[in-house]
C-alpha cells in the first residue's frame, strides 16, 4: 500500500505540489481578506462606505482568483502562446454554453463601476422589493420587504436575483440619493365637519411624530407637510404629504394614523366619513281643510 502511494506521488509529484501551493495560498489569502475587511469596516461610518468596502474586497477576491488561474496555466504549460491558444478554444466553447452567466458577469462589472445602487439601498425590481445586502459575481441578494405581508417591513426571506436583470428589468432605487422619501396619509371627514380644524389636526399629528427626526434631515429635504383635498361621495378626503425615513415608513405612518384617529374621535365638530346609509324620517305636514 505504501509503495503504491509513493509511486502515485512520484508520478504526479508536480501536480500534487501545485495543488498544495494553491490550497495554502488560498487559505492565507482568505485569512488576510477577512482581517482587512474587519479592519476597514471598523473605520467606515456611512452606508455608502460599507458598500464601497464590500465591493472593493469582492473585486480583490475575483482578481486574485483570476491571477491564480493564470499562474496555474503558466506553471503547467510554461508558454504564453499555448495559454493564448487554449484560452481561445475555451472562450468559443464556453461562450455558447454559458451565455447567461457571462451576461451576469458583464452586468456585475457594470454594477461595480457605474454604481447604480449600493449595499444597503432599498430597491424595487419588477415586483420585488428589498434591501440590498450583497452583490456577487452572478447574483444580488435582497432582504425582502413585504412579500408575505402587506406594507414595507422585512418578511425574513432572502431573494436572489441574477445580476443580468439590469438588462431586462426596470429598477427603482428608494435611497439612491438619501434615506428619505415622500409618504401620504389619507383621511376622509364628513361634509358637516369643520374642515379647517380637521386639516390642523392632521398637520399637527405629522409634526408631533416627525419632529424628533427632523434634526437628522439634510437641508434639501423639506420638513413641511402639504395638504391636498378631494371631494368623495361620503365626504372630503384630506391627503397629507410629507417626507419620511424610508426604512421606518410603516412605523411612522402607523403612529401618525393613531394620533389622527384619537384627535378626531375627541373632537365634537369633526367626524370620520365612511360609506353607510341613513334613513331620515320626516313628519308629514297636516293638510289644511
Amino acid at each position: 500500500m505504501l509503495e503504491e502511494i509513493i509511486k502515485i506521488y512520484e508520478t504526479y509529484h508536480d501536480v500534487i505540489e501545485l495543488i498544495a501551493i494553491i490550497i495554502i495560498t488560498f487559505i492565507i489569502f482568505s485569512i488576510l481578506l477577512k482581517l482587512i475587511k474587519r479592519h476597514l469596516l471598523k473605520k467606515v461610518k456611512t452606508k455608502k462606505q460599507v458598500s464601497n468596502v464590500t465591493v472593493f474586497l469582492d473585486m480583490l477576491k475575483y482578481l486574485f482568483a483570476f491571477l491564480l488561474l493564470i499562474i496555474i496555466f503558466i506553471s503547467y504549460y510554461g508558454k504564453w502562446g499555448e495559454i493564448g491558444f487554449l484560452a481561445g478554444l475555451l472562450t468559443v466553447a464556453i461562450g455558447w454554453a454559458l451565455q447567461k452567466p457571462i451576461s451576469g458577469v458583464v452586468a456585475w462589472l457594470i454594477i461595480v463601476t457605474r454604481r447604480p445602487f449600493s449595499i444597503g439601498d432599498r430597491l424595487l425590481i419588477s415586483n420585488i422589493k428589498g434591501e440590498l445586502t450583497n452583490i456577487t459575481l452572478t447574483h444580488i441578494l435582497l432582504d425582502e420587504i413585504g412579500g408575505t405581508i402587506e406594507g414595507e417591513e422585512k418578511s425574513g426571506r432572502t431573494v436572489m436575483i441574477p445580476t443580468s436583470f439590469i438588462f431586462e428589468q426596470e429598477i427603482i432605487n428608494y435611497t439612491e440619493k438619501d434615506d428619505y422619501i415622500m409618504d401620504e396619509i389619507s383621511t376622509v371627514v364628513t361634509y358637516e365637519s369643520n374642515l379647517e380644524k380637521a386639516e390642523k389636526i392632521i398637520s399637527t399629528a405629522v409634526a408631533n411624530i416627525m419632529s424628533i427626526y427632523w434634526d437628522s434631515f439634510p437641508n434639501k429635504v423639506s420638513k413641511d407637510s402639504n395638504i391636498r383635498l378631494l371631494f368623495k361621495d361620503s365626504g372630503v378626503e384630506i391627503k397629507v404629504r410629507y417626507y419620511t425615513i424610508a426604512f421606518k415608513r410603516n412605523e411612522l405612518s402607523t403612529d401618525i394614523h393613531r394620533m389622527i384617529y384619537n384627535k378626531i374621535k375627541s373632537t365634537f365638530d369633526v367626524e370620520f366619513a365612511y360609506p353607510h346609509t341613513e334613513v331620515l324620517l320626516r313628519e308629514k305636514k297636516p293638510k289644511l281643510i
